[in-house]
């Protein structure tokens, strides 16, 4: 019987292993580590876009809560400001409007 979990044990680490890459879009642009309020999240820009992966592991983490964070740690790494910010508690897009800089 435990020899019908491995296959399965297989696939699952190959897929959380996954979920730390980033988008295509973002896969040449520098990435910056960012700390904020316990939230621990690889930063990339490009464009006009920031893309946010959160790498630590946190208990039932709120969307709403960590969209602010994301926010924060891309405008610190941007200098921009934040427009709006879609996707989950673990990868997230951000908008930047870098007429708007940040002080």
């Amino acid at each position: 019987m435990a020899y019908a979990f491995r296959p399965f044990s297989l696939v699952l680490l190959v897929v959380l292993a996954a979920c730390a890459d980033p988008h295509p879009h973002f896969g040449a642009a520098k990435v910056t580590r960012v700390s904020v309020e316990g939230s621990v999240f690889d930063i990339r820009l490009r464009g006009n876009l920031a893309e946010a992966i959160r790498i630590n592991p946190q208990y039932a983490p709120r969307l709403g809560p960590l969209r602010a964070r994301a926010a924060r740690a891309m405008a610190m790494v941007s200098g921009c400001e934040v427009r709006g910010v879609l996707g989950d508690q673990t990868l997230m897009t951000g908008i930047l409007d870098c007429a708007v800089q940040k002080t």
